[in-house]
């Protein structure tokens, strides 16, 4: 079955929303998001430097490795899933979180799927 990511560059919409950022997004979505079938993990990862001169565009990156037949197929599952306010014991709990603090505390700059196309293990992978 084909691999996927699906990598979202979001970030607090500003200063004030930095706590219900981490709150909402890092405590409770990307849980809520690597739940959902198919998918085998979710991570989110805070930048730390740039690299050589490009550009960073986002404080936040994360990441979610998927197993599904298509990328189409893969968005379809997960917004079946977000929909469900049963999907799994958290759900409800996460919404409340977000209609606490007024809608989604994150301001998104970008998303996109990703197919695994090539993948090579380094020496840490021995680890």
């Amino acid at each position: 079955m084909p691999k996927f990511l699906l990598i979202g560059l979001c970030e607090p919409p500003d200063a004030s929303a930095q706590a219900a950022f981490d709150e909402w997004f890092v405590g409770q979505h990307i849980e809520d998001t690597a739940r959902c079938p198919n998918f085998i993990r979710g991570s989110v990862y805070r930048l730390s430097g740039a690299h050589l001169d490009g550009e960073t565009v986002s404080d936040y990156l994360s990441v979610y490795e998927v197993e599904a037949d298509s990328c189409e197929e893969a968005e379809r599952v997960l917004n079946e899933w977000q929909k469900d306010p049963d999907a799994w014991e958290g759900r409800r709990h996460h919404w409340a979180t977000a209609k606490k603090h007024g809608g989604l505390p994150l301001a998104i700059k970008g998303s996109g799927w990703y197919e695994l196309i090539a993948a090579y293990d380094g020496p840490g992978a021995e680890r």
